[in-house]
């Protein structure tokens, strides 16, 4: 029986922010997490304005308007390596 390919999609499907973690959940399933206290920003932001979101460049990345935010998927899979 053939082994089927996983199809890789690093696009942003989901973005959740706690008060100790950065979670982002990309398109094919997989899940990148990382401490909160990596991005100072981020961390410094009240809960209401990392709630406000939306993908950036094509989907490989995330902007957060409220606070002028940018992370790219790239950058955060390097970083969790």
């Amino acid at each position: 029986m053939p082994i089927s390919a996983v199809e890789i999609d690093d696009r942003v499907a989901d973005v959740r922010v706690s008060d100790d973690a950065l979670e982002v959940r990309l398109r094919d399933g997989r899940v990148i997490a990382a401490p909160l206290a990596w991005f100072p920003r981020l961390a410094a932001a009240t809960p209401a304005q990392r709630k406000v979101w939306e993908p950036a460049a094509a989907g490989y990345g995330i902007h957060w308007p409220e606070i002028d935010e940018d992370l790219s998927v790239a950058g955060l899979l390097r970083a969790t390596r």
